[in-house]
């Protein structure tokens, strides 16, 4: 389809077009439209009639004191037009009037005007002539008064004059005589700035004024940076001595502001002197410049490490943060004043520097706090075994231990967090916001202390016959659950709070929270086993010293329980409230009814001793042999050395199967006569009464005495077994 054409701009019928012609308009109307659409149209046009009249009388309403006002205006502004047309013409006549006064002034000054210049450039001249006769004199007298600078203004002035007309004799004269006082007064200038007794300010006037006298510009440069380098190392003296071992060293706070106000304030009013008077030197200037600065600089530098290197072995860092701060912001001036030198960039590193030494400082200071921890945990194991009486218990000193530890660790961040204060200047650079923060203090302090130690405990755990014998059992039992705690809580708290207080903006790896705890509990699971090895070596010791003392081949019929199985109940028992304190129970299998009332015969009750019983005698004792072996085949393995869970049962379960397996070894190797035997039977018997209890499995233990049992009666020539009954009226009576 075609695109609807819009209306003809001309079409006389079109209402709203400026063509519109009514009568065609209407004979249009009556020839195309009904009457019905005649009497619509009508009404409608009379219905826009009235609207717009509505509209117009509207417009006018709101509009009247506008249309008012318009034309009060433009009756006012006719009558003001007419009379600044009256002025105009007035001013126009006036200034005519005054044009033609002046042209007439003009004609007649003509002459004078002309004469009064003449006359008024004679003045000037002569008093310029004047100037220069008394030139000689005037630099005289203020070279008499010291008014240097006067006297250089002077020279300055007539300088050019005297060069252009030197030719003529009155005018070498005078410039001869200049030349004279001028080499005096440079004299005088130079002998004023070596002396040196004034100041930075006053030397720089001095270097100024011979320049303005054209002295050579390299020359002063020289003399200028070694007279400014005579009193930066006055400055840098002072400072030494004050680091000297005769006098106390000032606080760190001072010793850094006098070398702000002193040798930094100094420098920057030598460098801005220096590129003020020497800027003409151009880039070679420059250069003489930054190595002055980059020399005495590094000067100070070492005097402000080592007055720094004093402080590092103090815990508080709140007056070196704001020395540091100090020495950094002081050196910002001269840092832009001498980008060249570097000087800014070696303090950030002397700052950065000082705050690994402090991170360093802060890791060997928990180091220290830990090993003074476990030196207090041993002095309180002892004191009470010294005194007689009871000490504290193991959670007492365990929590004492942890909540030491991290009062130290809290102490030490908060020390560190001050590097990184909004208000210290240097804490908006890189390291502060990134390495400081992540391989600082959460790697090398936190991480680093971590991990250091699990090292020193598992320390314990490593040289058995060095340190391992002297350490208390109860302090490797303390430290396993240290460690663990640490594994389960601590180490996840202590680095959620470091990532808080120090807000890495750094990308580089850290260490997992996962990696730590793995370190930590494999480190409590060293320690608990080595604390299980350690009281199973201390029993084993007993029973094995027990076995190897006595004469089992003339011993006498048995009548009570060997003092030593009493002793190894007794500390059994103490064992097991010692874990106690610490771990928790652990599972046990289900224990049977009659385990109290087990009795032992040659071999275990669970074989029937009448069966076997014709086979002890000395002529078979290959069938002997044949059947214990057999009966090994057939039982149980126990693993004596079996990793050892997180409980109290299982550390136990661990140390009664060393020193039963201690004992059967030890029986193996003697020799027994039917007495003896029969004693080994009671004391297997007493043992089974009271060690079923702390194991995880009583079935372990009666395997155990089993073989202790079997094995005497191996070793033994005339096997004949005590009856149950009188075993068990012999372990009830002890």
């Amino acid at each position: 389809a075609e695109p609807r054409a819009g209306p003809d701009p001309l079409d006389p019928t079109d209402l709203n077009g400026a063509h519109f012609d009514p009568e065609v308009y209407l004979d249009k109307l009556r020839r195309e439209c009904p009457l019905a659409q005649l009497m619509d149209s009508e009404t409608d046009m009379v219905r826009q009639i009235r609207a717009l009249d509505s509209d117009m009388q509207t417009l006018v309403y709101e509009n009247y004191n506008k249309f008012i006002s318009a034309t009060d205006t433009i009756r006012k502004m006719k009558n003001d037009f007419r009379k600044m047309e009256d002025e105009m013409d007035r001013l126009a006549t006036n200034m005519a009037v005054i044009t033609d006064f002046s042209a007439r002034i003009s004609a007649t000054l003509q002459d004078r005007h002309e004469r009064i210049t003449k006359l008024a450039g004679v003045h000037a001249l002569l008093r310029k002539l004047q100037f220069l006769f008394e030139l000689p004199s005037r630099l005289t007298k203020c070279v008499e008064l010291g008014a240097y600078g006067q006297a250089v203004r002077y020279q300055g002035r007539a300088r050019a004059v005297l060069q252009q007309y030197q030719h003529l004799p009155s005018f070498r004269a005078i410039q001869d005589d200049c030349q004279v006082i001028t080499a005096r007064l440079a004299q005088q200038l130079r002998q004023r700035f070596r002396e040196g007794g004034s100041g930075a300010p006053e030397q720089a006037e001095c270097v100024e004024l011979l320049l303005a006298l054209g002295e050579p510009a390299e020359e002063l440069c020289e003399e200028f940076l070694a007279h400014a380098r005579g009193r930066l190392e006055e400055e840098l003296s002072g400072l030494e001595s004050e680091l000297g071992p005769s006098p106390p060293a000032p606080d760190v706070l001072e010793f850094t502001d006098r070398g702000g106000s002193g040798f930094v304030g100094g420098l920057c009013q030598v460098a801005a002197a220096y590129q003020e008077l020497f800027a003409a030197q151009g880039p070679a200037g420059a250069e003489k410049l930054a190595a002055f600065a980059r020399e005495l600089g590094g000067r100070y530098f070492a005097l402000v490490e080592r007055r720094l290197a004093q402080e590092q072995g103090g815990g508080d860092n709140s007056l070196l943060v704001r020395a540091l701060d100090r020495f950094h912001r002081r050196l910002r001036a001269p840092g832009a004043l001498l980008a060249a030198a570097g000087l800014a960039e070696a303090a950030t590193e002397i700052v950065e520097r000082v705050a690994r030494e402090r991170l360093g400082h802060h890791l060997q200071g928990l180091r220290a706090a830990f090993l003074g921890c476990l030196t207090d945990v041993r002095q309180a194991l002892a004191a009470p075994r010294l005194a007689g009486k009871e000490g504290p218990s193991l959670a007492d000193l365990l929590a004492n231990v942890a909540s030491s530890i991290l009062s130290h660790i809290k102490a030490s961040l908060a020390a560190v967090h001050l590097f990184t204060a909004k208000e210290v200047s240097f804490s908006n650079k890189p390291y502060y916001r990134g390495e400081f923060c992540s391989q600082g203090v959460r790697e090398g302090l936190i991480v680093g202390f971590i991990r250091s130690m699990c090292q020193t405990a598992q320390s314990f755990c490593d040289s058995p016959g060095e340190k391992g014998g002297a350490t208390p059992p109860a302090l490797l039992l303390l430290l396993s659950r240290l460690c663990l705690d640490y594994e389960t809580a601590t180490i996840s708290y202590i680095l959620t709070l470091t990532d808080e207080q120090f807000l890495v903006q750094d990308q580089s790896p850290v260490t997992p929270v996962s990696t730590l705890c793995a370190e930590a509990r494999e480190t409590a699971r060293r320690l608990l086993t080595h604390y299980v090895k350690v009281q199973g070596l201390v029993i084993s010791q007993m029973l094995r010293k027990s076995v190897e003392t006595r004469d089992w081949l003339t011993t006498l019929e048995p009548r009570n329980v060997r003092a030593v199985m009493k002793r190894v109940v007794e500390d059994t028992t103490a064992i097991d409230v010692q874990v106690g304190l610490l771990y928790e129970e652990g599972v046990r299998k289900a224990q049977s009814s009659d385990s109290s009332k087990r009795t032992f015969s040659v071999y275990s009750s669970s074989r029937q001793q009448g069966r076997y019983a014709p086979s002890y005698t000395p002529s078979a004792p290959m069938d002997t042999n044949l059947l214990s072996n057999i009966q090994k085949l057939f039982s149980e393995r126990i693993d004596v050395f079996s990793p050892v869970e997180f409980n109290k049962v299982s550390v136990l379960t661990g140390i009664i199967k060393i020193s039963l397996k201690t004992l059967l070894e030890c029986v193996r190797l003697r020799t027994f006569g039917r007495f003896g035997l029969q004693q080994v039977q009671v004391d297997c018997h007493f043992l089974q009464l009271y060690l079923w209890r702390f194991v995880a499995d009583e079935e372990l233990v009666h395997l155990l005495l089993d073989e202790v049992v079997a094995s005497a009666a191996l070793r033994c020539p005339d096997p004949v077994p005590m009856e149950p009954s009188v075993v068990e009226v012999i372990c009830e009576r002890g």
